[in-house]
């Protein structure tokens, strides 16, 4: 940089020593200033302008987009180019190759186009080759579609396997109900009587509060009775009425008889011990032994006639829990014929056998269900896709014309699981034989009404008969989600493992699990011999 004083001294040139002249002129007028004043008036200046350049240059070469203050944005921005003659092409770049990528996108691609396996690869070839702009793009868009099938792919193989896996018995739970049905046959204590002969009275007894388990897994029925015993504030007035098939019967009986749960009462009853459970008053047994196309449907290929091309996982997934094995099970069914099979009974909280009780539910008994017959929780008010987001159109097809004409695709639904029955409110409708009229019609229609097992006919045969209780009683969907709350969890008075991944497969998240597995009891005999062993 130099300083060039005029003869006169009135004026002063400032020029850098790269070339470029005249970058600032000072005229001093004598009278006003002094030469102390314009001495340190040049000093300053001569500091100062160095960092500017500086400055300059740096805000330049980062290629800054935004004025983020005078000096090291805008300054940068506006002359910084001008004065380095730099200009940044990244934009002229980028539309390019989006030009480029425009026309790729819809070209076919070659069926011998060979295409890398990794992105490294890629990069190699195009150091190698020397490809052009439209080559790279062509390959890098089958590349993606390659990757995108394979993932799908093994996404839907990855949901069949689930789906296997959610449909058979755990070797444990099938080792545990052979060993206590050998247990019953060798051991007389096994097939003692339940309840005990002087507390048969209690089975009938309305002030007592009755509780219906319909299930074959002798290991589920556990955790259920034993949650809710413990959750009690008055085990003595809790009655289970536990209900099994006959294979099953033997070993859950034995269970109950070694594994006493006084002060409740455990019942357990066969399906074959009720009399009124008969072929002609239970046509869904009928239905299942004489249409081979339903058992075809639930026990078949469900990867045949599926076109998983324009299917996403998400719908697969859904099908393939409509056609769940356990919907055609009279086990399952069985909820509809609760005002037959206890006569004498006013009131009961049924609960599935993929619950957990974690408060006291005597509360149930004193809720006032306004002459309604179905306490539920309504499940069309919260923000999960899975489970608490549901109407009717998420069950039915609105494309038959049945359907179209009798219901509403906007109207909630509720959840089973955990509900409370005013059976003496039930006795006065035609509930039931709502339920069997619409079955007949869905079986005559090939299942094109509905294809989820036994909600939908119940959403229909219960219409009119609901009375919502606060969803605080039962959280639905930790068998679905897993992402659920786990302060919600905790808070919940019933929570409720449906969805395929149940908490004693192998497939159940590990975080949700410890609020099923502390009502295990891992000490026992059985449990231990059969290798049921705390995760």
């Amino acid at each position: 940089m130099q300083l060039h004083f005029s003869p006169s001294m009135r004026s002063i040139t400032i020029s850098s020593s790269n070339g470029f002249v005249d970058l600032m002129k000072i005229k001093v007028a004598a009278r006003h200033i002094s030469y102390r004043t314009l001495f340190h008036t040049i000093l300053i200046l001569a500091f100062l302008l160095p960092f500017v350049f500086i400055l300059t240059a740096v805000v330049t070469l980062e290629g800054v987009n935004k004025c983020s203050s005078f000096v090291s944005g805008c300054l940068g921005r506006r002359f910084g180019p001008t004065i380095l003659r730099r200009v940044d092409h990244s934009g002229r770049l980028v539309r390019d190759f989006q030009k480029i990528l425009s026309e790729v996108k819809s070209a076919d691609i070659p069926d011998n186009l060979k295409l890398p396996d990794s992105f490294d690869q890629l990069v190699l070839e195009i150091q190698n080759n020397q490809y052009d702009a439209r080559t790279f793009a062509l390959k890098l868009r089958a590349m993606m579609e390659k990757f995108e099938k394979e993932i799908k792919e093994s996404k839907f193989a990855e949901l069949m396997n689930k789906h296997f896996a959610a449909s058979s018995v755990p070797k444990g739970i099938y080792c545990l109900s052979l060993r206590l049905t050998d247990e019953y046959s060798s051991n007389a204590h096994a097939r003692k009587q339940l309840p005990s002969p002087e507390l048969l009275p209690l089975l009938t007894d309305n002030s007592c509060h009755h509780f219906v388990l319909s299930t074959d897994n002798i290991l589920a029925a556990s955790v259920v009775v034993a949650s809710t015993i413990q959750s009690s504030l008055k085990p003595e007035k809790v009655v289970f009425h536990v209900i099994t098939d006959k294979k099953t019967y033997a070993g859950m009986h034995s269970w109950f008889a070694l594994n006493p749960v006084s002060p409740a009462i455990v019942e357990v009853k066969g399906i074959h011990q009720f009399d009124w459970l008969t072929r002609e008053n239970v046509p869904v047994l009928e239905a299942v032994e004489s249409h081979s196309s339903i058992r075809n449907y639930y026990h078949g290929n469900h990867i045949a006639g599926a076109n998983l091309t324009s299917t996403t996982p998400r719908t697969f997934a859904s099908k393939l829990q409509a056609r769940s094995p356990k919907y055609i099970s009279l086990l399952n069914h069985l909820r509809i014929y609760l005002p037959e099979l206890f006569p004498n009974l006013d009131k009961v909280v049924f609960l599935d056998d993929d619950v957990v009780i974690q408060r006291d539910l005597s509360p149930l008994w004193e809720i006032d269900l306004g002459g309604k017959v179905n306490g539920a929780v309504e499940t069309c008010k919260g923000e999960d896709d899975w489970v608490m987001s549901k109407r009717f159109k998420n069950y039915f097809n609105f494309s038959h014309p049945l359907i179209a004409e009798n219901l509403d695709p906007e109207e909630c639904a509720w959840a089973y699981g955990m509900n409370i029955f005013d059976l003496r409110a039930w006795r006065q409708t035609g509930i039931r034989e709502a339920y069997h009229a619409w079955l007949k019609e869905n079986l005559k229609s090939n299942l094109t009404m509905w294809k989820l097992g036994t909600l939908p006919p119940a959403l229909i045969a219960f219409r009119g008969h609901v009375h919502p209780i606060d969803p605080s009683w039962h959280l639905l969907g930790l068998g679905y989600q897993i992402k659920t709350d786990i302060e919600s969890v905790k808070k919940a008075a019933v929570i409720h493992y449906n969805g395929q991944s149940k908490p004693w497969l192998h497939i159940g998240f590990e975080h949700l699990r410890p609020f099923w597995t502390k009502y295990v009891n891992y000490s026992n005999d059985f449990m231990r011999n059969c290798h049921i062993l705390e995760s």
